[in-house]
């Protein structure tokens, strides 16, 4: 029969310009489009086979096959699918989804630059993607049941050929006459490569004629034979009931999707049936991956939609703080946009998120109740990440800090960890918060002087040293009815029985502090301490002020600008003999300006001890060296009274001048400590 030509849709031509250049990121799609549309077809074949085996024709050995011409620069694609009648060829792919194909237009003209519309399942443009590839694409097919078969032919400009010519078996072949720039994916490797990344779990066999050669060439005579090779494994093993998937075969897929080289810690094999139907097999790794924390680091799940490869990074299906669980989510019904690239905004997608979350903390959860060790070893991993949680999921908030687990003072080593479970079971009957403390080091912390007075009435005190500490306890007020509470921020309150010590310390020290607060004016306040039991002093932050060491985070981030520095409290120990002489001096002679220097002394020690650096330095040595030589000299005090009390950040002479200086000063104490001696 003469081949009959027809025009395409009115919108036809300019659509297909938008399909060839615009719609698909990446032209390697093409591949996974025809086979799954041959997937399809043969689906729809075995399914009508239910109901009318004559239809089958005696061939129910289902196969899509891959056949590369290199020297004619063809690929096609053939499967033994339900076929396409004339009619249903010339309807199917002579327009796009018929009477939609306008309202698709208008949609696309709308968009311009902004997303392509969101219409998968709509309109079927996956054929298209051919002519990315092809200047030319031949489609022959025979419907099941029927003796005739259909040849249909466009180049894509705006025209198609229909022509009836015979066929031995059912099904379609499709013909991509390649561009030239297209040649490389007629190469075996290239083909391979891409059914392994798009559809390597598709039900049906992908093959494709392979030529073998076997014997040495010496011993044996060199043969050459082609043998048609399975590209795809089939193996969608979270598809398969969970007990039917051994331990091996989980640690071949887990390498096969997160690409390390441990084994996992923890296999989720997860079947959601209802209101929304999805698949997932999850894996939680031994170890942290070296890019965990950089930000171009793939994170999320592989997506597919009836086992067909959507993307290897859908972040939509988990959150932030569970990026580093690696596997597989395959949904029977999810709309993506048109070119099967990207995700809507859809509530079943929220929906499948949040039971992918209930599931990871139950079985985190299980975990931790059940095999601790394990439990201990995920954390160290990832505990880190997890907290990101607390901070940024509210609705599940209470359930992570559960999981969350912790070093404190009373640990007996950094391989020790209690829960807040465990702290709030544990504390006095007379203890009304959670004590803890953010640092960097957890040797510094367990040395710092913010823990004394805790140690002192046996109360535990958490120690937090990850950076998102300080963002965790800015979220996580409070648990079990317990408030959390910062050992070094605010007022701890003292033992009722001190009371009355309390209020005559005030009385006896309330002129020094009155005087240092008016010199020392990087502080807001000079008051005693009710937390220090050893040390002199320490810097503490109102309650609501940021931290210290929060200040220094924002710092490194480069947070800090158009944020002044929190102006913290200076507290002094009364009980400490350096605080108890320096109340003597003041009560002596209230004037004496060394009195200055030493309290700024006290400042700059409390500053190294909360982990901060001194904004002057060279001020601090040339007190510690007046001291030093006060010591030196026999214990005199220090003649140089005004370089010991000169304020922090003073302006300092030229580098000459001082140094003289300090020399005739020291030379003039030593004569004259030898013309006393000798008197």
């Amino acid at each position: 029969m003469t081949a009959e030509t027809h025009e395409f849709k009115t919108e036809m031509k300019q659509l297909m310009d938008i399909i060839v250049h615009s719609l698909y990121s990446h032209k390697e799609i093409f591949l996974r489009e025809l086979i799954s549309n041959a997937a399809d077809a043969i689906d729809k074949v075995r399914f009508e086979s239910l109901t009318n085996a004559d239809i089958l024709e005696g061939d129910a050995e289902w196969k899509i096959k891959l056949v590369a011409n290199e020297e004619e620069k063809t690929l096609t694609i053939t499967d033994n699918g339900i076929g396409m009648s004339r009619e249903t060829v010339a309807e199917d792919l002579g327009t796009i989804a018929r009477s939609g194909t306008r309202a698709f237009m208008d949609q696309i003209q709308e968009a311009k630059d902004k997303e392509l519309p969101e219409l998968i399942g709509q309109f079927g443009v996956g054929f298209y993607s051919a002519f990315m590839v092809a200047d030319r694409v031949t489609v022959v097919s025979r419907a099941a049941g029927q003796s005739g078969a259909i040849k249909w032919e466009s180049d894509g400009s705006g025209t198609f050929t229909l022509e009836e010519v015979e066929k031995t078996s059912r099904g379609t072949d499709i013909t991509l006459h390649m561009r030239e720039e297209a040649s490389d994916y007629l190469q075996q490797w290239q083909l391979r490569q891409l059914v392994t990344k798009f559809s390597d779990f598709i039900e049906h066999p992908v093959v494709m004629d392979v030529e073998k050669t076997s014997g040495d060439g010496e011993d044996e005579e060199k043969t050459t034979t082609i043998e048609e090779e399975t590209l795809n494994s089939q193996q969608a093993i979270w598809l398969r009931p969970k007990d039917d998937v051994d331990e091996e075969q989980h640690k071949e897929f887990y390498h096969h999707v997160s690409h390390n080289y441990d084994d996992p810690l923890e296999t989720v094999h997860y079947t959601a049936e209802g209101v929304i139907e999805f698949r997932a097999l999850l894996y939680l790794p031994r170890q942290r991956p070296f890019d965990l924390f950089m930000p171009d680091s793939k994170t999320g799940l592989h997506l597919y939609v009836k086992r067909v490869f959507i993307m290897d990074d859908c972040k939509d299906l988990i959150p932030e703080y569970f990026r580093f669980v690696k596997g597989v989510v395959d949904a029977s019904d999810l709309p993506l946009n048109v070119s099967r690239e990207m995700l809507q905004h859809n509530p079943m997608l929220e929906k499948i998120k949040k039971n992918l979350v209930a599931k990871l903390i139950g079985t985190l959860k299980n975990m931790k109740e059940k095999r601790y060790d394990d439990y201990v070893t995920f954390y160290s991993a990832f505990g880190a990440v997890l907290k990101e949680g607390v901070h940024a999921d509210f609705e599940n908030k209470d359930k992570l800090a559960d999981l969350l687990l912790f070093r404190s003072t009373k640990s007996d080593d950094d391989d020790t960890h209690v829960t807040l479970q465990d702290y709030v079971a544990a504390m006095p009957s007379d203890q009304e918060e959670i004590y803890y403390l953010v640092g960097e080091n957890l040797d510094d912390m367990r040395e710092s002087p913010y823990l004394e007075v805790f140690q002192a009435r046996g109360q535990e005190v958490l120690l937090l040293s990850d950076p998102i500490d300080e963002w965790v306890t800015q979220s996580l007020q409070e648990y079990d009815g317990k408030k959390l509470k910062a050992a070094d921020k605010g007022d701890i309150g003292g033992d009722k029985s001190d009371e009355k010590q309390k209020k005559k310390d005030e009385k006896t020290f309330k002129g020094l502090l009155g005087h240092l607060g008016e010199k020392i004016g990087e502080v807001k306040e000079v008051r005693l301490s009710s937390r220090l039991t050893d040390s002199a002093a320490c810097l503490v932050a109102d309650e609501h002020e940021m931290s210290a060491h929060m200040e220094r985070l924002m710092k490194r981030m480069g947070q800090d600008a158009g944020v002044p520095p929190s102006q913290r409290i200076l507290e002094l120990n009364a009980s400490h003999p350096v605080v108890v002489a320096l109340q003597k001096r003041y009560d002596d002679n209230d004037s004496d300006p060394a009195i200055e220097g030493y309290g700024r002394l006290l400042y700059d020690q409390a500053v190294l001890a909360e982990g901060s650096k001194l904004s002057d330095p060279s001020s601090f040595a040339t007190r510690v060296n007046a001291l030093m030589l006060a010591e030196l000299d026999g214990g005199a005090a220090p003649n140089n009274a005004d370089e010991a009390a000169k304020p922090a950040g003073a302006k300092k002479k030229s580098t000459a001048g001082p140094k003289k200086k300090a020399a005739t000063t020291t030379g003039s104490k030593k004569k004259a400590a030898k013309k006393k001696a000798e008197s």
